[in-house]
């Protein structure tokens, strides 16, 4: 199976095509955008796929990753995602960043229970804690410094993510740590998503509430109706000044991802 993944968790806007079966992977493309994942996101995903000489119609199966992250590129990747797995009629597969930073942690270290921990600003991080078989037997939550450096200690844990820096600086004996990147390598998210298999829709991993709010007139397309559902007042009139209009056809797959999150 010829398997896509996608990452937009943080600073990256990668994707890669990955042969399962074979446990290869075909080709791939990373850009470091910081933001514009929107902008970027299609386009990366058609160079990795003419990198793997691999078609959309040639995939089994689209790997995303979830977060903890980017709450704006957590929404583009997964919507994407989804967009493109209902239009092909293939699954849609999410890995955690958490799980992929404690993957790799685990390669270099193995053997070793993994914290993985990202930095979350407001003097929070971001955790989960995974044992010798990489099980996830804490989290993903929000947790302080010291309650992961606690939490760290107690397992004797290599320490993955953003936060371990801080977390081996707090906890005064030497710790090992794996990768302290915000996000893995995308052919690792690849790997796992292969390892996993179809579940449930994937959804953006919100720890907190984002620190921006969507506008009142967002709008999210209804698939059967192939209406636009505009929010209204109490006096039945389009809130922002947004008027109620037919939606046009999605042929394409760019059109499709758009919807993604509304499927």
């Amino acid at each position: 199976m010829k398997l896509l993944a996608i990452d937009c968790a943080a600073s990256l806007c990668a994707a890669c095509v990955y042969d399962a079966d074979a446990g290869i992977e075909l080709g791939r493309q990373v850009l470091d955008l910081g933001k514009g994942h929107a902008e970027h996101l299609m386009a990366v995903i058609e160079t990795a796929l003419k990198a793997s000489g691999i078609g959309y119609r040639g995939l089994g199966a689209v790997a995303v990753s979830i977060g903890p992250g980017s709450f704006t590129g957590l929404r583009v990747g997964v919507s994407t995602a989804r967009g493109l797995a209902l239009a092909l009629k293939i699954p849609a597969v999410g890995v955690t960043t958490l799980e992929a930073l404690a993957a790799e942690a685990a390669n270099a270290f193995p053997g070793r229970p993994v914290l993985a921990a990202l930095d979350a600003g407001r003097e929070e991080i971001h955790a989960a804690l995974f044992d010798k078989a990489l099980v996830l037997t804490y989290g993903p939550a929000v947790t302080t410094l010291s309650e992961a450096t606690a939490m760290a200690g107690k397992a004797t844990a290599v320490i993955a993510g953003t936060a371990a820096p801080q977390i081996a600086a707090a906890a005064g004996p030497t710790f090992d740590i794996g990768p302290v990147a915000a996000t893995a390598d995308i052919a690792t998210y690849a790997r796992l998503a292969a390892a996993k298999g179809p579940g449930e829709k994937p959804k953006p991993l919100y720890l907190r509430g984002a620190d921006a709010k969507p506008q009142a007139g967002f709008i999210c397309r209804d698939r059967t109706s192939r209406k636009v559902m505009v929010r209204k007042n109490k006096a039945g009139v389009p809130e922002s000044g947004v008027q109620e209009k037919k939606s046009p056809d999605a042929h394409t797959f760019s059109s499709a991802a758009s919807q993604g999150l509304c499927a």
